[in-house]
């Protein structure tokens, strides 16, 4: 509290011409300004009166002021404002309010808050104690009247949120009564004297604008939130209390004092705490706007905005330390678009950030940033790749070595570890020396082993974070669709356990199990897509992690195979009819599962008709409403099929014009059966009832045409629905496997031959060679940033792994996984920030969750902040974790 005690005196007052203006109860500044009276530092200002205007004063004046949505009124110039203050006449209704420059604002917040700490059971003001420091913004269009000493305001939806422009018209109504303002900002007076060369650089850009100079104002104090006194009140204003008391008493430096801070910190845009009223107004609880499919660059920003020396590093004057010569770096421009973000998530107030600036300055250096694009893995990918490039990017734009020497590595000659150790650390320090290395970089020890010469090479690399993968977790759920070909029982969903990195003759056995296999059947597994077969898995070494979750497979019962036998494959379509420019247009569409029988080496058509009959027999429906009993097949009525060869051109992908196809459309006819390919997109001959079908393939594929009057007959819900391999909520939720952080660390420090693409060239044979890696944590550092791998990627697939990994909260003990045992430093760990993913490969949403003091977690989902209890904040979406060091005592 000494600290942040200091005075902020005129000398310490921002200098330049962008000077923030507050609007503030004039009460809650009166007795502020009070307390500095006895010390001869008390500021005047200047009152004005408000009343009712016209931003129109034409002959339609009336008309146009009842169909006018903006706020118009009056400012006049109280002569005597003097006197009135000395009367105290003015500033005892809650109809008076104070314009303030920023820096008195911080230094009247900073007396408040001190007061309330000195007075517990006392009430120093009424409105702002309940609802601390909701600051948001609200923009005025003010021009000078014709009058004397008299300004019209304009407050327009245009320019302003709807919810803020609503909150000024209650602020602003001077119907009913009177309305006083003191400008201790001293921009009025500027607007008065016609002074432009001195107003604000934004008012000077608006001032030749015809609807008057635009004034933004940091609304303090007044907003809404006075709602909360019901309901929720007496919770969230003691929240409040004691989350400012921390942020604003103690200091608005994380680490720091206020006398320490940058006089432009209070310039920054008003940033704000978007999320229930009554939370309002603590420092760093500000959100940032989603620019589209950015979430995953807001939940890392959130994550290093809350990082407690770097926070304090940035709130400082870290543009000493800015190198602008660095070949490696930016320029400067990533550290200073960074700082600058960080300032503005600090800054006093609850409005939502847009980080513009700093993602076109990201764009500008990583062109794989400026897209953003959500709708593939390479949006995974960027979340860790931004989070490495911004912090390297830092490192570098915030190197103190201007000249970095040339140090060439040295073996370790059989020396100490220790020895070898210090000497590449300093090495890595004379080239490499910021904020970045302070804080969040450590070492770790290398070992290599050649398998042919046993030649062992060890090396001492630098790390900024840790990559650890999840161990392989031992089952995998996946539900698939039974069909049998024999025409005795529906499609049926069958949901098996198989294990995760299982091959197909796994899969084969677990549905042999489940569904009661008979010797003499067999299974044959098929990926059905738009409603054809697009391959079999009918390899059983194949692995089954090329089954996604989002494919659907469906597995055929049939008779075990004989030399002569083949198998036929029906695909089905139906007349599609559609109104195209007017006109009512017909084609024909695919439509339910295909279905596969057994057949013998020669048939002819009646056969594979009769065969389709048996096939369909359990979608058909009774008179009763209900499908069809086996038993009862031979009572079904079976329409007659034509009897006549007919070719027919090519099919396209999708619908054909029946009139050239030579299908009959008629509803009344019967099923009609073509020759085509194994994708269903041609159409050959038609079949024959009496006549054998010559030249029969491996896999005969036929198109079946269906009647309206035949669809009508069948279930098509049960014909054509197929689950997904995996999906929740479609079964039962077993219970979530788990595996904690450190079984994760001991999977990454285990050793492990390096891969066919990352041979090691071994000095000893001369050649490369797939040698053994160890690791080893050597050097940890003050931060510790801890990266879950969730996500694979292979030639063939990607996947995300929804495990459970069980971290530490309060105590993350790394004592036993450290090699070097130094007594003088703690390897004891504290978790401050999550990073969470949401979704699977195909996209997905990042959010953040944040320590801010005590025993108090934020929820950061972009623009919306809120608290959350410390048992939710372990999940199964958890992609990165911050720890910061714990000092014994």
């Amino acid at each position: 509290m000494d600290g942040a005690s200091e005075d902020l005196s005129d000398s310490a007052r921002p200098q330049n011409d962008d000077i923030r203006v507050y609007f503030v109860p004039y009460r809650w500044w009166k007795e502020a300004q009070d307390s500095n009276s006895a010390e001869g530092n008390a500021t005047r200002g200047v009152l004005y009166s408000a009343t009712p205007g016209s931003a129109y004063n034409g002959p339609m004046k009336i008309i146009n002021n009842i169909f006018s949505s903006d706020l118009v009124f009056n400012l006049r110039k109280e002569e005597d404002s003097g006197q009135i203050n000395e009367n105290g006449e003015v500033g005892v209704s809650g109809r008076d309010y104070a314009l303030v420059p920023g820096d008195l604002w911080l230094q009247a917040l900073k007396w408040h808050t001190d007061s309330r700490a000195a007075m517990k059971d006392g009430r120093t003001f009424s409105a702002v104690e309940d609802d601390m420091a909701d600051v948001y913004p609200l923009l005025l269009r003010l021009s000078v009247l014709r009058e004397t000493n008299s300004l019209g305001v304009k407050v327009t939806k245009k320019d302003n949120a709807v919810e803020f422009f609503r909150r000024a018209c209650k602020i602003f109504s001077v119907d009913s009564e009177q309305l006083h303002i003191w400008d201790f900002s001293g921009q009025t007076t500027l607007l008065l004297s016609n002074d432009r060369n001195k107003l604000p650089k934004d008012c000077q850009r608006q001032a030749d604008q015809e609807n008057g100079i635009l004034l933004e104002l940091q609304v303090y104090g007044l907003s809404d939130s006075f709602r909360c006194r019901e309901g929720k009140k007496d919770e969230t204003a003691a929240q409040q209390s004691n989350m400012a008391s921390s942020s604003c008493g103690d200091s608005l430096m994380m680490n720091g004092s206020l006398g320490c801070m940058n006089s432009n910190f209070v310039q920054t845009n008003s940033p704000a705490f978007c999320g229930s009223a009554g939370e309002a107004g603590t420092l760093g609880l500000t959100g940032l706007q989603n620019l589209g499919n950015t979430c995953f660059m807001n939940s890392s920003l959130q994550c290093l905005a809350h990082t407690p020396k770097l926070v304090d590093y940035f709130l400082g004057d870290y543009s000493r330390e800015i190198n602008h010569d660095n070949a490696l770096g930016m320029g400067g421009e990533i550290a200073l678009a960074f700082g600058d973000l960080i300032r503005k998530l600090w800054a006093p107030g609850a409005t939502p950030v847009a980080p513009r600036m700093f993602k076109s300055r990201l764009a500008r250096f990583a062109p794989q940033f400026s897209g953003f694009n959500q709708h593939d893995s390479q949006f995974i990918k960027e979340w860790w790749e931004l989070l490495a490039f911004l912090l390297d990017g830092l490192h570098e734009d915030l190197n103190r070595v201007k000249c970095k020497p040339y140090i060439e590595a040295k073996d370790g000659e059989c020396r100490p570890d220790e020895e070898v150790a210090d000497e590449y650390w300093r090495n890595h320090l004379a080239r490499n020396d910021s904020i970045i290395v302070d804080v969040s970089q450590g070492q770790y020890r290398s070992t290599l082993v050649c398998p042919v010469c046993k030649k062992v090479s060890i090396m001492f690399d630098p790390f900024m974070y840790l990559s650890l993968p999840l161990p392989s977790t031992t089952m995998r759920t996946m539900t698939l669709t039974v069909v049998s070909a024999d025409g005795s029982t529906a499609s049926s969903p069958c949901t098996i356990t198989v294990p995760k990195n299982g091959k197909c003759e796994d899969l084969i056995q677990a549905l042999s199990s489940s569904c009661c296999l008979k010797d003499d059947e067999t299974l044959l597994v098929a990926e059905i897509y738009n409603n054809r077969i697009i391959r079999y898995l009918e390899d059983p070494t194949d692995s089954l992690s090329l089954i996604r979750d989002g494919d659907r497979l469906v597995a055929y019962r049939l008779p075990k195979v004989t030399d002569e036998d083949r198998l036929v494959v029906f695909m089905h379509q139906r007349i599609d009819e559609q109104y195209i420019h007017g006109k009512l247009s017909s084609s024909w569409k695919a439509f339910g599962i295909p279905l596969v029988a057994r057949i013998c080496n020669s048939v002819n058509g009646s056969e594979i008709y009769n065969l389709f009959l048996k096939l369909i027999n359990p979608f058909l429906i009774t008179t009763e409403g209900i499908t069809n009993n086996p038993d009862s097949s031979n009572k079904t009525v079976i329409d007659e099929v034509e009897m006549k060869d007919a070719m027919s051109p090519v099919l396209s992908e999708g619908a054909n014009d029946i009139d050239e196809k030579g299908v009959n459309p008629d509803s009344d006819a019967g099923l009609q059966f073509f020759l085509t390919d194994d994708k269903g997109s041609t159409r050959e001959s038609k079949l024959v009832m009496d006549e054998p079908v010559t030249r029969l393939p491996k896999r005969l594929n036929l198109l079946v045409f269906w009647p309206e009057k035949k669809i009508e007959q069948c279930d098509i819900r049960l014909f054509g629905s197929l689950p997904e391999i995996f999906k929740s909520g479609f079964i039962a939720r077993r219970p979530q496997e788990s595996v904690s952080l450190y079984r994760c660390l001991e999977a990454f420090l285990k050793e492990e031959p390096l891969g066919p693409d990352d041979m090691w060239y071994c000095p000893g044979c001369k050649t490369h060679r797939q040698a053994s890696k160890k690791l080893d944590l050597w050097r940890l550092p003050e931060i510790l940033v801890i990266h879950l791998k969730r996500f694979s990627y292979s030639r063939f697939m990607k996947n995300k792994l929804e495990t459970y990994v069980d971290f530490p909260v309060d105590n993350l003990d790394l004592s036993t996984y450290i090699t070097h045992k130094n007594g003088m430093t703690s390897n004891r760990y504290m978790l401050y920030a999550v990073s969470n993913h949401y979704g699977s490969m195909g996209g997905g949403h990042y959010t953040a969750f944040v320590h801010h003091g005590g025993d108090q977690w934020y929820d950061f989902d972009d623009s919306h902040v809120s608290p959350i209890p410390e048992d939710k904040i372990k999940t199964s979406a958890a992609y990165v974790l911050f720890y910061r060091r714990v000092v014994d005592v």
